[in-house]
């Protein structure tokens, strides 16, 4: 891959992320490749973060220096511009990015040696009833309770209000949408749709649609599953649901998967990847879908995501399990797949990053 512009974003309080950015800047000049910064941190006159909408031309490749957070604002970069990301993990969790800065001018040198693979995920966008607003008077209110707001995300301009379907808004989220009780002693009612056809009506502390990549995040802290991220599906999980019915939804990714505040419900808001975008009102209504385009996320190696989950949670064999016997690293015969086997996607993991004992091809 040519890079000649490359797109930065930086987590500004992370003193290792400012050093990598130091560093990468200095590669680039010594290359001849512009490096164009975009502030996705410092809030506005109104106190909301900044999201590039519209980013200063494009890039062939979006870097993100910091944590998945960091890489989340990212993503909306890279989507506005069609380009790929990579990210550079300075955080603590890691399950998106995905070089540590030590080595980041080596992942650079193997992306422009065409030595990276391109993994796609399904990200999500939306319709509203009404263009997204946060009300001044809740402005301090949910800045002190929820962290910062991001300013309401713009109309998107190929998707005006037509007849019926609500108005096209400019928002990409690769983990979640999420609907919220606005205060503690309201619930969120609110209607759900799944396609043209009402499914049920929720009461509850909140309401989470999230992708297979968000399903690790919110989702799977209120009791949501684990999802592949190769699957195409939509995951809907209500959160502290007052009614016997509380389990999550999976639906197909070319699903509609629309919310209604009912008349009489308090407000609720709406979070796009944990950032506030708007208030809803009762009679307001959001449809949640997945946008025409994946993100392109770079890797220097075939994505091992089961073996992340193992390792970021922490999980353990189940101790009957592990008195029974030993668990070999990985499931690896030795020979090429059989014929009815050929379409199954069987990754080779990258058996230096694992920590399990040892690796037995299993051809006995």
């Amino acid at each position: 891959m040519e890079l000649r512009r490359l797109g930065l974003v930086v987590h500004g309080g992370k003193r290792r992320a400012i050093e990598a950015a130091k560093g990468l800047t200095a590669w680039a000049g010594e290359n001849g490749i512009d490096v164009a910064e975009i502030d996705v941190w410092s809030p506005d006159e109104h106190g909301h973060l900044r999201i590039e909408h519209s980013p200063p031309g494009t890039f062939d490749l979006v870097i993100t220096i910091g944590g998945d957070g960091t890489f989340l604002r990212g993503v909306a970069v890279a989507q506005a511009s069609n380009s790929p990301i990579l990210g550079v993990n300075v955080g603590r969790v890691g399950f998106l990015t995905e070089v540590e800065p030590e080595h980041l001018i080596e992942a650079l040198n193997a992306v422009m040696a065409n030595e990276a693979l391109e993994e796609h995920r399904l990200t999500l966008t939306m319709r509203s009833s009404r263009p997204l607003r946060i009300p001044k008077e809740l402005g301090a209110l949910l800045h002190y309770e929820r962290g910062p707001t991001t300013e309401p995300p713009e109309v998107r301009a190929d998707a005006a209000q037509e007849t019926g379907w609500g108005i096209g808004m400019d928002v990409t989220a690769l983990n979640d949408v999420v609907f919220e009780k606005l205060t503690r002693d309201r619930q969120a009612s609110v209607a759900v749709y799944v396609g043209s056809r009402h499914f049920v009506s929720y009461s509850a502390d909140a309401l989470i649609i999230a992708t297979p990549t968000g399903s690790t995040a919110y989702s799977f802290a209120a009791g949501g599953p684990v999802v592949s991220p190769r699957a195409q599906v939509l995951v809907f999980t209500p959160v502290a649901a007052h009614m016997v019915f509380d389990r999550s939804l999976i639906v197909a990714a070319d699903e509609l998967v629309s919310v209604r505040v009912l008349e009489r419900s308090g407000q609720v808001s709406m979070s796009i990847d944990g950032r506030i975008v708007g208030v809803l009102d009762p009679g307001d209504w959001v449809s949640v879908y997945a946008r025409p385009t994946e993100v392109r996320m770079l890797r220097l190696q075939e994505p091992d995501f089961f073996g992340r989950v193992r390792d970021r949670f922490g999980l353990v064999d189940a101790a009957a399990a592990a008195a029974d016997g030993d668990s070999p690293v990985a499931h690896i015969p030795s020979t090429p797949k059989p014929d009815d086997m050929k379409h199954v996607h069987i990754p080779t993991p990258a058996l230096e990053a694992w920590t399990w004992p040892r690796v037995e091809p299993l051809d006995r």
